[in-house]
C-alpha cells in the first residue's frame, strides 16, 4: 500500500531537510500543499529539495512551478479545481463523497477522499464516512488502487485502510503534528518507516 505526505499547511523549520531524509529511506510521493504562501517562498522550499526526488512531488498550487523544477504533477482541489490548458502530467484531485470519486477516477491517476477518520490536524473535522458506506464503494470497485484515503490515517488505523481497499494513504497530522511537538529528523524518519513497514513496504 503507498504511502503519501502531504506538507504541513504553513512552513516549518528545516521543514525541506525533514522531507528529503524521508526521500532518503523511500517516500514515494509528496504533497506540497501550502494554501495562502507566497510563490517565493514555494520556490525557495523547492530550491532547497534535491533534484533527484523533485519528480516525486505534487504540487497543490502555482502549478507553473510543475515544469520548472521538474515535479512529478498537479493536484485539483476547491481552489484550484481545473488545470491549465493542454496540460500534460500526472493529476490528482481531492474528492469529498463517494460519487465524486465514482465520477472522476477516469480522468485522475489517482483521488484522494477524506475524511476517512476523525481529523489529526483540523480539531472537529470528523470522519464522513460509515463502515457500510466504505464497504460497499469497495465492493463496487470505487475504491480501489487509485483512491487514497486522507483524513485521520495513522499507524493505529493502517490496516483498516487498506481492508477498506484504499490503494494508499495519506498521512499529515501524523507526522507533522510530531515534529511540532519536538520530534527530531531522526524520530520522524524511524516513524515513518514504522507506518511503511505496517503499509506492506
Amino acid at each position: 500500500m503507498k504511502l503519501v505526505i502531504i506538507t504541513n499547511p504553513s512552513f516549518l523549520e528545516d521543514e525541506a531537510e525533514v522531507v528529503t531524509a524521508l526521500f532518503d529511506v523511500g517516500l514515494e510521493k509528496l504533497h506540497l500543499r501550502k494554501p495562502g504562501a507566497k510563490l517565493e517562498d514555494i520556490v525557495r522550499f523547492l530550491e532547497e529539495i534535491p533534484e533527484r526526488y523533485r519528480s516525486r512531488i505534487t504540487i497543490h498550487e502555482f502549478f507553473e512551478l510543475k515544469e520548472r523544477f521538474g515535479l512529478g504533477g498537479i493536484h485539483l482541489n476547491a481552489r484550484h479545481p481545473v488545470a491549465p490548458e493542454n496540460y500534460k502530467g500526472g493529476l490528482s484531485c481531492s474528492c469529498h463523497t463517494i460519487e465524486e470519486v465514482a465520477g472522476r477516477q477516469g480522468e485522475m491517476d489517482y483521488l484522494f477522499l477524506s475524511p476517512i477518520f476523525d481529523s489529526i490536524s483540523k480539531e472537529g473535522y470528523t470522519s464522513g464516512f460509515t463502515k457500510d458506506m466504505l464497504c460497499a464503494a469497495r465492493s463496487k470497485g470505487i475504491i480501489n488502487r487509485k483512491t487514497i484515503a486522507l483524513g485521520g490515517v495513522c499507524k493505529e488505523n493502517l490496516r483498516k485502510v487498506e481492508l477498506f481497499g484504499f490503494g494508499g494513504a495519506a498521512l499529515l497530522g501524523d507526522v507533522w503534528n510530531l515534529y511540532k511537538n519536538g520530534w527530531d529528523k531522526v524520530s520522524i524518519v524511524k516513524h515513518f518507516l514504522e507506518l511503511k513497514k505496517v503499509a506492506g513496504g
